[in-house]
């Protein structure tokens, strides 16, 4: 499946990691985004952010929790790099000819309530999801769905309560955002559910690797 029987799981952790960090990054950028989907509102990193919980799952289930709690810290620490990059070419005085500025600032200038709603969400739905993965994986080995689903539901409801409570509680009606963390939760764990075979076959691939 990964295309070279050269490759050896020490080296998988790398590129699951790049991937991590990497789709951490992108939803952070599209978070501030809302959509309509029938009767209920999402934030757009809803398209994206389950990925980083499958990587989750399998960075939990075969390399265990302190390696995936370390792909955890590294891809908040990128993401605090991004932020901080963002404000610092924001501040930097934009020539005359570049008309851009203020949608470069609106795409990226992201309010401190939001930043500060993602990462906390990010950090406390994370290290649930791997923590669970690994608690349930020593309970009982076999129960690789359940594993994942239960996992990803607990991470996933965390995140959406604390994303969602910080980052927009006051802006919507109470109703609104209740329906709004509930959608959310269930969306993502939707998700992972539709694309656990391929969380599956993965984890089957990674864990069939020399680890040298």
């Amino acid at each position: 499946m990964f295309g070279s029987s050269d490759l050896k799981k020490t080296d998988l952790y790398a590129i699951l990691v790049g991937i991590f960090c990497a789709s951490l990054i992108v939803s952070n950028i599209i978070a501030s985004k809302t959509f309509e989907l029938y009767w209920v509102s999402l934030p757009c990193a809803v398209i994206i952010f389950p990925i980083i919980y499958i990587v989750n799952d399998v960075l939990a289930e075969c390399y265990g929790y302190q390696k995936a709690r370390m792909a955890i810290y590294l891809g908040f620490f990128m993401n605090l790099i991004a932020v901080i990059c963002y404000n610092i070419t924001m501040f930097l005085p934009a020539p005359a000819y570049f008309t851009a500025d203020a949608a470069f600032h609106t795409v990226l200038g992201s309010t401190l309530r939001l930043l500060i709603a993602s990462f906390i969400a990010y950090l406390v739905g994370s290290l649930i999801n791997a923590k669970l993965m690994v608690y349930l994986k020593y309970k009982n080995e076999e129960k690789l769905f359940f594993r994942c689903i239960a996992s990803t539901f607990a991470g996933e409801g965390m995140d959406a309560i604390i994303f969602i409570t910080i980052g927009f509680l006051g802006t919507m009606p109470l109703f609104a955002l209740l329906t709004m963390i509930v959608a959310q939760a269930l969306f993502k764990t939707a998700y992972e559910v539709v694309v656990y075979p391929v969380t599956r076959k993965v984890i089957q691939n990674v864990k069939a690797l020399d680890d040298y």
